[in-house]
């Protein structure tokens, strides 16, 4: 029974009353080929020929990427949180009852993941700004994750559950920027890689949005008052705006340019050396920064730095605001902006616009015309 050779292929035609096949006991140990009935002759013939000639029709597969939990030398929050978006995904393809639960489960193991990284003592390390890299390297599983999740949900509209647990997460999203409760003696650059990660997932989750159509969705989180982590709302200064996303790392910069990258966003160029998604690309990524530029511009005391426009396409235009001049397409930004008439959305931004435009200068050295990439001038007039 344990005879291992290759020189012969055993043809069966015939088979006992209980259905096994007549072999030798010395060839009971090999694969064999059924030609006991007409039917198995045509089914399996082919098969023969493709074993004598060495092209059979099914190769074993090469071995293929490793999970991000072992690529990325992860702890056990990561795999807890990998094992749990298919129990959700198939939750919401069901309409299971118990997709709250299944929601819940995943965001609290995405927050634990990303919460396990924060830095709570001083670091032990010459380079911060490579250990701010390294950190934030790892922090892109966990934006996969919940980019999935956005799409996933957002992309079978209107779902009022999903749109309630939105702000809620983004604002224990703002939370990771923050320092510990439990730590005393604490510094923000520590966490620099949190910071940009907040950052580079929220211009992910409006990418999503857009790409998913949830105009309506885009209108509540910009519009939105978040509130503060625990340590940061007193003093009758409890909530924020949307710009609470954005941040920034002057030992991240200097830790570019001491490496000879010369970048006018060193947030940005992280951003973009890990844009690495095949459905959100780098200029999706732009596409959904343009956005939160005009939103800054029409939401009072929004503090942003748009870093991503810095790679602004020479002499293109948004895509999403070049889709603007027609009419039906304008209506998906009035969704957004709140205001339905073209005209008043010009002059309300407007100013705003030559500022920040003032204040970005392109390779040549002149001004970037924010206005003209998205496509103010034109907005409605198809």
């Amino acid at each position: 029974n344990k005879v291992d050779q290759s020189k012969f292929i055993p043809i069966i035609c015939e088979r006992d009353r209980s259905g096994k096949p007549h072999l030798p006991t010395f060839l009971k140990s090999t694969v064999y080929f059924d030609f006991s009935s007409p039917e198995l002759v045509n089914k399996n013939w082919e098969r023969l020929i493709r074993l004598l000639f060495g092209k059979p029709s099914l190769k074993k597969p090469s071995l293929g990427k490793p999970p991000s939990y072992i690529k990325n030398n992860s702890k056990q929050q990561s795999i807890s949180a990998e094992f749990k978006y298919p129990l959700l995904k198939q939750a919401v393809l069901e309409q299971n009852p118990s997709v709250s639960i299944y929601r819940s489960d995943f965001l609290d193991a995405c927050f634990e993941y990303a919460d396990s990284l924060r830095v709570r003592e001083r670091p032990k390390t010459k380079s911060l700004g490579e250990k701010i890299v390294a950190d934030f390297g790892k922090l892109k599983y966990v934006r996969n994750l919940i980019v999935d999740w956005v799409l996933l949900e957002a992309s079978r509209g209107i779902n009022e559950e999903f749109q309630d647990e939105l702000v809620p997460f983004l604002e224990r999203l703002r939370e990771l920027k923050s320092a510990p409760a439990e730590v005393n003696s604490w510094s923000l650059e520590w966490n620099a890689g949190h910071t940009v990660f907040v950052y580079e997932t929220f211009l992910y989750f409006v990418a999503a949005l857009l790409k998913a159509k949830s105009f309506q969705t885009l209108h509540e989180i910009f519009s939105t008052h978040y509130l503060r982590p625990d340590l940061y709302g007193v003093g009758g200064n409890e909530f924020e705006n949307f710009g609470c996303f954005w941040g920034r790392s002057s030992i991240l910069k200097n830790y570019l340019i001491s490496d000879g990258q010369n970048c006018n966003s060193p947030e940005a160029e992280l951003i973009k050396r890990h844009a690495d998604r095949s459905d959100i690309r780098f200029k999706s990524v732009i596409e959904a920064e343009s956005l939160v530029l005009l939103m800054a511009c029409l939401i009072p005391d929004v503090r942003w730095f748009p870093g991503t426009l810095f790679y602004l396409s020479f002499e293109k235009k948004i895509q999403f605001f070049l889709k603007a001049a027609r009419h039906k397409d304008f209506k998906n930004l009035a969704i957004i902006t709140g205001f339905e008439d073209a005209k008043e959305l010009k002059d309300a931004v407007a100013g705003k616009l030559n500022h920040f435009s003032s204040h970005y200068t392109s390779s040549t050295g002149r001004p970037i015309n924010f206005a003209y990439y998205l496509n103010l001038e034109n907005l409605d007039t198809l």
